[in-house]
C-alpha cells in the first residue's frame, strides 16, 4: 500500500510545481512590510495630498485598492495613515478600498492557486470532509481571520481564494471583521500630531491590549468553528 505524503510536503510539491503560485505568497508575505518601510520613509510626500473633489475620492478609492490589492501596504498602516492625513473625510473612500482591495486581492489568489484544493483533496482525502463542512460553512472562519491582528489580509484573500470560499461570503462575513482593527488604527492616526507619532501610538501598552483581546477572540472563534466541524 502507498503510503500518502504528508500535508507539508503535498503543499511543498504544488508549490514546486507553481512558481507563479509560490511567487504570489512570497509576495503578499514580504511586500506590505516592505511598503510599509517605503511610506515611512517618504510620508512627507502625502502631506500635499487633498481630497477635495468627488474625483479626488475616486482616486483615492481606486488607489487603496490597488495599493491592499497588490499587498503594497498592510491594512493597519493605511487606515493609519488615511486617519492622519485626511480624517474622517477620507474614511468613505478607505471603505470602499477595501470592499474593491477583497475583490483583486481574491481575484489574483484565484488564479494563482487555481487547482490548490483539488489536489490537497485528491492527496489528503481524509480532509476533503473539513474543508468542505467550513467550505459551506464559512460564515465564522471569515469573520474570526478576519478580526485577528496576526493574519494579514492580503494572506486572507489568498487563503479564501484557494480554498475556494465564495467572494460575496468573503465581502459580507470579512468587512465586519476588519473593521475593529480599522477603526483603532484609523482613529490613532486621527488623533495623532504627527504620522510618525500615530505610527509609535500604535505600540502603546493600550494598543496590545486591544490587540491581544482580539486575537484571544479570533482564537477562541477559530478553535470553537473546528472543534464543531469534527463533532
Amino acid at each position: 500500500m502507498t503510503k500518502k505524503a504528508s500535508i507539508f510536503k503535498t503543499i511543498a510539491s504544488y508549490f514546486r510545481a507553481h512558481p507563479g503560485a509560490s511567487l504570489g505568497w512570497i509576495w503578499v508575505t514580504l511586500m506590505p512590510g516592505i511598503g510599509s518601510l517605503l511610506l515611512l520613509a517618504n510620508y512627507a510626500l502625502a502631506e500635499s495630498l487633498q481630497l477635495e473633489s468627488g474625483f479626488d475620492h475616486l482616486l483615492y478609492t481606486v488607489g487603496i485598492s490597488l495599493i491592499l490589492g497588490f499587498a503594497l501596504l498592510p491594512t493597519t498602516l493605511t487606515a493609519l495613515a488615511s486617519g492622519y492625513f485626511f480624517g474622517w473625510i477620507g474614511f468613505p473612500s478607505l471603505f470602499f478600498g477595501y470592499l474593491l482591495a477583497n475583490v483583486i486581492g481574491y481575484t489574483l489568489g484565484k488564479v494563482l492557486n487555481a487547482d490548490f484544493l483539488p489536489l490537497l483533496s485528491a492527496q489528503k482525502p481524509e480532509l476533503k470532509t473539513q474543508l468542505e463542512d467550513k467550505i459551506h460553512r464559512p460564515e465564522s472562519l471569515i469573520f474570526f481571520i478576519r478580526i485577528s491582528p496576526v493574519v494579514p489580509f492580503a494572506i486572507s484573500n489568498f487563503l479564501f481564494a484557494s480554498l475556494k470560499v465564495d467572494l460575496k461570503k468573503v465581502l459580507l462575513y470579512g468587512i465586519p471583521g476588519m473593521l475593529p482593527r480599522t477603526l483603532i488604527a484609523f482613529g490613532t492616526g486621527l488623533a495623532a500630531s504627527s504620522f510618525l507619532d500615530a505610527k509609535n501610538a500604535m505600540n502603546d501598552p493600550i494598543q496590545w491590549v486591544i490587540l491581544s483581546v482580539l486575537f484571544l477572540l479570533s482564537f477562541w472563534g477559530l478553535y470553537r468553528n473546528w472543534k464543531s466541524s469534527k463533532s
